[in-house]
């Protein structure tokens, strides 16, 4: 039997990993490695804490002991790394704790691997450690159609479209360029990854991706904290002119990339992962706009006076744009959701968990399962 750490399995992609697997592969012992900071909350597990095949456990992964102790006790045959901290404004606040996490972190998890793959007969047979990274690692490209040269919404999400604000991608091979504390410590995180494979013939995997959005996600990032202050009728804080372009993939799209590489995925390579959907900013926001408003039977627009311009932040990048054709060629890999029918599905899920949303924005949820699982 597989069994597999997946970390950071409380956070918002990880979340979305740790189910997919449970359910679809009955067969895999489901280890869930989550600190359980701010951003992790177990009420994204609920439908399936029960479930034979899952455990869950609370650890650092900068806790080397810990990490090599449960490598042991749990035999683990693969790891799936996604633990990390992951917003950029806390990154340039607090780089030392990016670092940490990013870093060390990575490397703990590296190190107790191979320690723990070391001593069994058959070694690195059969296992895999799969990093999970993102776009940020290779700068910002330019923007060379400031105004776009068709509407993204009405553009399908597929390797043939031509993206709408400029000709160059992030692709596999380009030279790392990161411009933001956190960028910079998962580039690092990266080069530790694939060291791990040169110097020690550790079985290693690396996907970048771009900017994903769904179900789940903590309300300091762009769509639902957006969506959950259109609903109560708070400021929408644009950073500059809102011009800045990513390109967005709906999460479950990104579970099911992780689920077919981590299967499929040759080792020693890495994977970009997008979703062949850029959008600037402000575009973004009057769709949140638009979508919002219709659901709660508001009028069209009514919320437009909620955009607030600010400050923009510090080494803000322009563009990304993930040029996801090499996982597509090899793996057959594509988005199997329209933006329209994404951005539908997330600003539904939003609405009809308000208690989700504010047991977060409150904070309870974090006393409530630190209670629970304090004495497991």
């Amino acid at each position: 039997m597989k069994a597999i750490i997946i970390t950071g399995g409380a956070g918002f992609i990880g979340s979305h990993v740790v189910r997919l697997f449970v359910n679809k592969y009955p067969e895999y012992r489901i280890i869930n490695v989550d600190k359980l900071t701010y951003a992790g909350n177990l009420a994204n597990l609920k439908d399936i804490e029960d479930k034979p095949n899952y455990r869950f456990v609370k650890a650092d992964i900068c806790d080397f002991a810990t990490i090599h102790r449960l490598m042991e006790e749990e035999q683990v045959t693969s790891v799936i790394h996604l633990a990390a901290e992951s917003h950029v404004d806390r990154s340039i606040k607090d780089p030392f704790t990016f670092a940490q996490t990013n870093v060390m972190g990575t490397l703990s998890m590296l190190q107790a691997a191979k320690l723990y793959w070391e001593t069994l007969p058959e070694k690195y047979e059969g296992k895999r450690f799969y990093h999970i990274s993102t776009d940020e690692v290779y700068g910002a490209l330019e923007l060379t159609h400031p105004e776009g040269i068709e509407s993204p919404f009405t553009t399908k999400a597929s390797s043939e479209h031509h993206h709408a604000y400029g000709e160059k991608f992030f692709t596999e091979d380009l030279k790392y360029m990161p411009h933001s504390p956190y960028s910079a410590s998962k580039a690092s995180s990266d080069h530790f990854v694939r060291a791990f494979h040169d110097t020690y013939g550790m079985p290693t995997i690396v996907t970048n991706c771009s900017n994903n959005y769904g179900p789940y996600q903590f309300p300091e990032k762009l769509i639902p904290l957006f969506i959950n202050n259109i609903r109560h009728r708070k400021p929408l804080p644009v950073y500059g002119k809102g011009e800045n372009v990513r390109d967005w993939l709906y999460v479950e799209d990104h579970a099911r990339a992780i689920d077919l590489i981590f299967h499929k995925g040759a080792i020693a390579e890495t994977y970009n992962i997008g979703g062949f959907n850029e959008w600037k900013n402000i575009d973004i926001i009057h769709v949140l706009i638009k979508t919002v408003d219709r659901l709660l039977g508001r009028k069209e627009g009514e919320d437009l006076d909620l955009i607030t311009y600010v400050t923009d932040r510090a080494g803000h990048d322009m563009r990304y744009a993930i040029d996801s054709r090499k996982l597509q060629r090899e793996l057959g890999w594509e988005p199997s959701l329209q933006f329209e029918e994404g951005i539908e599905k997330t600003v539904r899920w939003y609405l009809d968990n308000q208690e989700w949303m504010d047991r977060i924005t409150s904070g309870e949820y974090e006393k409530y399962y630190e209670d629970m699982y304090k004495n497991r």
